[in-house]
């Protein structure tokens, strides 16, 4: 009979704290497998992708950069993993894509979709003096441990046109105010290609709070290594020879609706014998439980 009791208190123990669980997410950005960059193009180096997934165990991460064909081997390396977004080309397939990945074992989704950062955002357009098209796609999400839902939005701005980062700020803004009547917990991640004193920053700054500034524990660290070609340093062995000094923080991760961000993470460690993922390391928040009115 103790024993019995035993279990049911150890089930419910349990049930309480799966109910206040948070969330792990992730911005990666993937650089695009048809690069030539050597000794790191994606053929290379791809082997790493699923064994840093496979460590960090994110909830929910987005990815930019990523062709179909990098989709669909993370996807095959990493099938607990399903994906949404379209090529920036067509809307389709072709070209990059910003999509968002979720761990079916914990989360659901809801609905998503894509918009362009540009006058047109619901159609295939480049914005402003961008050289590319770039989009944001967003997703409706759900804990399936404690039925909270979510809005996730993965981007990536332009890295020539200094208007388009400007003007697509302001429509992310602009989106991200109108898609969430209700208030529900929002993240906002990518690879913004701006420093976090640009003044385009200023309204989500005011939105939203960036993981990076107001997590309980966070590395100072920036995300773009270049491979290695900022400038490199033997005293920083860990970080793949990189001067740390040169390292730009250009990845982000916002959030608002979230009691907490518990950690804010560059993740900096070599997988598979490489010493780069990619040419931006991964960054990685742990989001603790909504607020409560």
């Amino acid at each position: 009979m103790k024993s019995r009791v035993f279990l049911v208190l150890l089930l419910f123990f349990a049930l309480g704290l799966q109910s206040i669980a948070g969330i792990r997410v992730m911005s990666y950005n993937v650089r695009q497998g048809k690069a030539d960059d050597g000794d790191n193009s994606w053929k290379n180096r791809r082997a790493a992708t699923p064994a840093m997934l496979n460590d960090e165990r994110p909830d929910v991460f987005g990815v930019q950069e990523a062709y179909d064909f990098q989709l669909k081997y993370i996807h095959s390396r990493c099938p607990r993993y399903k994906w949404v977004g379209v090529g920036r080309d067509d809307a389709k397939s072709g070209g990059e894509h910003m999509s968002v990945f979720y761990n079916t074992r914990t989360i659901k989704l809801i609905k998503w979709g894509t918009y362009y950062l540009s006058e047109t955002p619901d159609v295939v357009s480049k914005g402003w003096d961008a050289k590319y098209p770039r989009t944001a796609t967003w997703a409706l999400l759900e804990e399936k441990a404690t039925g909270m839902r979510f809005f996730f939005v993965n981007t990536h701005l332009d890295h020539k046109g200094v208007v388009a980062r400007k003007e697509s700020l302001a429509l992310l803004h602009r989106k991200i105010s109108e898609m969430n009547p209700d208030n529900l917990p929002m993240v906002l991640m990518g690879d913004f290609n701006v420093l976090p004193d640009n003044p385009g920053l200023e309204d989500i700054n005011k939105l939203m709070k960036s993981a990076r500034f107001n997590a309980q524990k966070a590395d100072s660290f920036g995300s773009f290594n270049g491979f290695g070609k900022n400038g490199k340093s033997d005293a920083a062995p860990v970080l793949g020879q990189v001067d740390v000094d040169y390292l730009l923080p250009i990845d982000y991760i916002y959030y608002s609706g979230f009691e907490v961000c518990t950690e804010f993470r560059v993740v900096t460690k070599s997988y598979a014998g490489k010493p780069f993922i990619s040419d931006h390391y991964p960054v990685t928040a742990y989001l603790d439980k909504p607020q409560t009115k």
